[in-house]
């Protein structure tokens, strides 16, 4: 198995893509990036410059897309659509003309492009995608991806709801729980599918150094919880006994008053990391019990910040 030398991230600003550059970079890794910014070693309007940060690279990790966490409004929605697919077409056409291109194209795309499932849970050979806006931006992110006439291999990186400390989707929870509203939501018998930040880094080394692998990949803990165990667990970890529960209509009102949508919490997502499990992956963190202890450790005092799109 050759080594890895050279990552190419397209979309390295976010929280995922930051995390990511500097665990590689903390390995040795060097590390060159496409964005829309100057401070990017290509920028997707010159074309070009693309194909020259891509030559000779061993891996591209593809993570570009606007947030989700806004309202599903026409210029919104079409944004989310275009700032994916567009991308992934984008990095395919240029993937083509790359003299020395990556051996491996590891696109990001969502856990969520299953259906609401409460009674088993979604691997990636059984498991049944949905139906919405949601799934129809996934379909369309991976359609994408595997219809790229670029001959190399190709994952679709199906991430669950990725949890560390510092951002990304933990900070709303924590700061419900330390606010006294840290019970379930709604009737909290939905499925919550999650993986922690390090754990997501690790599973596209082992993407990389298993050439077996390619197509769908389901990135997600074994330990899927119900949202009402995942309340009770952020405020364990916290140290808070109580919160008060949100119903449903709370939460859609909630989210309306700070401009995102309510199926980010009461969807039953139930993902099953079978490519993952079937060739060997260990997780760091199995369990969300010491994937919150990690967190909390790392976590200040007060009201956390949350990016909204």
């Amino acid at each position: 198995m050759s080594t890895m030398n050279n990552v190419v991230i397209c979309g390295a600003s976010g929280y995922i893509g930051q995390f990511l550059r500097q665990s590689l970079e903390t390995s040795g890794i060097n590390v060159r990036t496409i964005g829309r910014g100057n401070s990017c070693d290509g920028v997707w309007s010159d074309r070009q410059s693309v194909v020259d940060v891509l030559d000779g690279a061993d891996l591209v990790v593809n993570l570009a897309g606007r947030s989700v966490s806004c309202r599903y409004n026409k210029n919104n929605a079409d944004e989310i659509f275009s700032s994916r697919v567009e991308t992934t077409a984008l990095l395919g056409r240029a993937l083509g003309r790359t003299p020395q291109p990556p051996s491996l194209w590891i696109n990001a795309s969502t856990g969520t492009i299953y259906r609401d499932a409460h009674d088993r849970p979604m691997d990636e050979s059984t498991g049944e995608l949905g139906s919405g806006f949601s799934v129809a931006v996934a379909r369309a992110w991976e359609q994408a991806l595997f219809e790229s006439p670029t001959p190399i291999r190709k994952v679709a990186l199906r991430m669950s709801i990725v949890l560390g400390a510092g951002g990304g989707a933990i900070n709303p929870f924590i700061n419900l729980a330390r606010l006294g509203f840290g019970g379930r939501m709604g009737d909290g018998r939905q499925m919550f599918s999650w993986v922690h930040v390090h754990d997501l880094v690790r599973s596209i080394i082992h993407i990389y150094e298993h050439q077996e692998i390619s197509g769908p990949v389901n990135v997600a803990s074994p330990d899927a919880v119900t949202n009402d165990v995942l309340m009770r667990e952020v405020r364990t970890s916290l140290g808070r006994a109580r919160g008060l529960p949100t119903p449903d209509w709370m939460l859609k009102v909630g989210a309306r008053v700070i401009g995102t949508e309510a199926e980010l919490v009461l969807k039953s997502r139930w993902v099953a990391p079978g490519v993952l499990s079937d060739t060997g992956f260990q997780f760091t963190f199995p369990t969300l019990t010491s994937a919150l202890n990690q967190i909390v450790q790392e976590t200040p005092r007060g009201l956390l910040p949350v990016a909204l799109g």
